[in-house]
């Protein structure tokens, strides 16, 4: 294999050998379903091993099939994915489950490049759902295996730069055995989440070290390369924390569109900071609600393409006080516990918890 500066039998014996010894114990490596290894796979994207040990079987308890996930509505697996963030996971779980329900019989596909076209399933994805279920040679690029590889062969490009995904796919291709490829894909999951990692790789560990550039080099700090993070606007909106009998209001978003299905506070989009409060008063007064705002701070939120500055007021409403029916909910402090609140708006709780002026009901 002249693409390599090694033999990838040996170093694909040596991984294993690691592996066989070392690989880590997860619920979701003890069966070949491909649903479940699916949900193992959408949920460990951009989120912890440690968070998804704490919502997996939960999850599975409530669709333990493809075709109980299929029958549900996108709300209640929005809920139940409630504390993994990154919900647009959850309604593409949703909509791929339909896909696979209605134009496969309720057979989960084998074939990466078919798995590719169901909603949420990148290449990195299809791939690892091929190998761990079905023991197809298909190679994968998730976090952990593109840092391995960037390190592996010393990259000394930008590791999301174009032509350096074009080498890290082929050399994860090349390097994929036809045998125990189930096998192979976990151990490369597991060599970049417990030895090559991010910051202070444990190198002197590491089963592969011999085959690696980078540990030769001495450039394991310095891969991959870091890039120059773009500068982002920043909005900003006002939030108003209604409490009333110990119980605080929450609405639905909309499903479709920026965070679609998520619970927040009411919301005030706003030009300007230092309006916040004019904003807040006539949005009370619209409502009906005559009661003063109390300042509470403000919450911080990075989205990919924005900053968010929340300026939060809490409105302590009249027991008494008749209210309009609407969409909105009010929930104990238990229940907002619970809820798939939105990133943005689990930090406006946090705030208005520590503020110490609410008296929630459990």
């Amino acid at each position: 294999m002249s693409d390599f500066p090694f033999a990838q039998a040996d170093f694909v014996r040596a991984l294993l050998g690691w592996y066989q010894q070392q690989g880590r114990d997860l619920p979701w490596r003890n069966t070949r379903d491909p649903y479940r290894i699916w949900v193992s796979e959408i949920m460990l994207q951009q989120t912890t091993v440690a968070t998804v040990l704490g919502r997996y079987d939960a999850f599975l308890q409530q669709f333990p099939t493809l075709a109980d996930l299929a029958a549900s509505s996108v709300e209640q697996v929005i809920d139940a994915w409630a504390g993994l963030g990154y919900y647009s996971r959850a309604r593409n779980l949703h909509a791929a489950a339909g896909r696979i329900q209605t134009e496969f019989n309720g057979s989960f596909p084998a074939d990466p490049e078919v798995l590719q076209q169901l909603p949420g399933i990148g290449r990195s994805t299809a791939g690892a759902i091929a190998a761990i279920a079905y023991d197809r040679p298909a190679p994968i690029l998730d976090a952990n295996v593109r840092r391995v590889l960037c390190r592996l062969f010393a990259v000394q490009q930008p590791p999301r730069s174009a032509a350096a995904e074009k080498m890290l796919w082929r050399w994860s291709e090349l390097l994929t055995p036809e045998q125990q490829v189930h096998d192979y894909t976990q151990a490369m999951m597991d060599l970049g989440a417990m030895i090559c990692l991010p910051t202070k790789p444990q190198c002197e560990h590491c089963p592969v070290n011999p085959f690696c550039l980078a540990y030769h080099q001495g450039l394991q700090q310095d891969i991959p390369l870091k890039t120059t993070k773009k500068s982002i606007p920043t909005r900003y909106q006002a939030v108003v924390v209604l409490q009333r009998q110990g119980r605080l209001q929450v609405r639905r978003r909309p499903i479709a569109g920026f965070l679609g299905g998520l619970w927040e506070f009411p919301a005030l989009d706003l030009e300007s900071p230092d309006t916040a409060e004019a904003v807040v008063r006539r949005f009370l007064l619209e409502v009906g609600y005559g009661w003063d705002p109390v300042p509470v701070g403000t919450s911080h939120h990075i989205y990919s393409h924005f900053k968010l500055e929340s300026l939060v007021y809490l409105v302590n409403l009249s027991d008494s006080l008749l209210i309009a029916e609407t969409a909105a909910q009010w929930k104990t402090s238990a229940e907002l516990a619970e809820l798939a609140l939105h990133g943005a708006h689990k930090k406006v709780f946090e705030k208005v918890k520590n503020a110490q002026l609410v008296t929630y009901r459990t």
